[in-house]
């Protein structure tokens, strides 16, 4: 079995060599290519993940290249774990946005569309060229935002499926209070990439008891001090938010803390500087603990896992995912993807059916939905009719943002996002 990972030269790789080795019998991967055209941060990150593996006994081949098509060439999966403009952009993602009193963050609000208008371009080529190389490989996209990055790949014809480590985190975190395997520990997710809510926490699958309330009960002072949010709000809403929906529900707290403070981004650079020195060190052979710090966790499981289904391993019969809404959600478009629960196997992703969802998390859902539709539309034609049609299409796209909503905003959000994206967006 041949896996290829583009980006592969990411801070993140060793904690996917680490569950590829130590997960070698649901994944049995015999040869691994690491792609991505930063060569020096590439050979420190593949050395370490050949290291990984030979101290876990794993006897599978490690290649690194800047060569896409010969990475991908003969695949059965391509990962995709790419940032367009690096930890660079990302700080300006998070920064710009809180000139005009909007929430700066990587994955939403402008920061988000300036990322998406970035990334859907660059993925979609790597896309076609794994597809002339390789037809049949799977596609696995971890590259935010997953949600619109994930449509624009199933809207062009490819075999892909989206993943986040959101859901996965969440059930292990229940697993550990409620004293279980976190195999035991089913969710019953609801919503949008990055905005999604647990309405459920069931032991045993699907059908299984849900234990959501006894959580609430025993361990909400923890839960809700995970994601920030005050007790009484989780307590009255009766699920458990993912911490995304912070930008939300604490929009203006959010913001009045983002500008008291360095941005994610240079906390990271910083960090990720650290780490590839730690790669660096011919003795190092396991992922450093630094790692955990970095964001992502749990990210390998869940990789290996979808891997191993969609290419017919041992997977989890379902999975997390992003795909094709499908009639899931009735109130959203058949293509919307939605992130929700699914039957995982080598004919892709078949989302589980969804109780009907409250309308306080509706009408957000299809807020948003509408927003990435738009996003969308900007990323792959925006510019299509000359500057002011590009300009145009990012102003409808933030103006239809929760996290923006006003026209003030959304104007001069355009003009900085435009200002800050200049080389990435052809129009511009």
């Amino acid at each position: 079995m041949k896996l290829a990972v583009v980006g592969g030269g990411s801070t993140y790789t060793p904690e996917l060599i680490d569950g590829f080795a130590r997960l070698r019998d649901t994944l049995p991967i015999t040869e691994l290519v690491l792609v991505d055209p930063a060569a020096e941060r590439l050979e420190l990150v593949g050395g370490l993940a050949r290291r990984i593996f030979a101290r876990q006994g794993h006897d599978g081949k490690i290649v690194t290249t800047s060569d896409l098509d010969a990475g991908v060439e003969g695949a059965d999966a391509v990962l995709l774990q790419l940032r367009v403009g690096g930890q660079a952009a990302r700080n300006q993602d998070e920064t710009w946005p809180l000139e005009c009193g909007c929430v700066g963050q990587e994955t939403t609000g402008a920061g988000g569309l300036a990322k998406a208008l970035r990334t859907v371009p660059v993925v979609l080529d790597i896309a076609e060229r794994v597809r002339r190389t390789n037809p049949d490989a799977w596609i696995i996209d971890f590259t935010n935002p997953v949600g619109i990055v994930t449509r624009a790949l199933l809207q062009a014809g490819h075999k892909a499926v989206g993943l986040c480590n959101v859901a996965i985190g969440f059930q292990r975190k229940f697993a550990k209070l409620l004293d279980v395997a976190p195999s035991a520990v089913h969710l019953d997710h609801v919503g949008l990439n990055h905005l999604t809510w647990e309405t459920g926490v069931r032991l045993g699958g699907p059908d299984g008891e849900n234990l959501l309330p006894r959580l609430l009960a025993e361990h909400g002072d923890t839960i809700a001090g995970d994601l920030r949010l005050p007790r009484p709000v989780m307590d009255r809403l009766g699920v458990v938010p993912s911490y995304y929906l912070r930008y939300f529900y604490a929009h203006d707290e959010v913001v009045r803390e983002l500008g008291s403070k360095p941005s994610r981004a240079a906390e990271v650079a910083a960090m990720e500087k650290e780490l590839l020195e730690m790669y660096g060190d011919p003795a190092l052979d396991e992922k450093p603990a630094l790692l955990g710090k970095r964001g992502g966790a749990f990210y390998s499981e869940a990789a290996v896992d979808l891997a191993a289904s969609l290419l017919g391993g041992g997977g989890s019969p379902y999975q997390v995912v992003n795909t094709y809404n499908n009639g899931t959600l009735p109130f959203l478009p058949d293509d919307a993807v939605i992130e929700t629960q699914a039957a995982v196997g080598p004919d892709g992703a078949v989302p589980l059916p969804v109780a009907p969802v409250d309308p306080l998390y509706a009408g957000l859902i299809a807020n948003v939905t509408a927003y990435e539709d738009l996003a969308l539309e900007a990323a792959l034609r925006g510019g299509r009719d000359g500057r002011e049609s590009g300009r145009n299409a990012v102003f409808k796209a933030l103006l239809a943002h929760p996290l923006v909503g006003q026209y003030a905003y959304a104007d001069g959000l355009t003009d900085r996002l435009i200002a800050h994206n200049r080389e990435h967006l052809a129009w511009a």
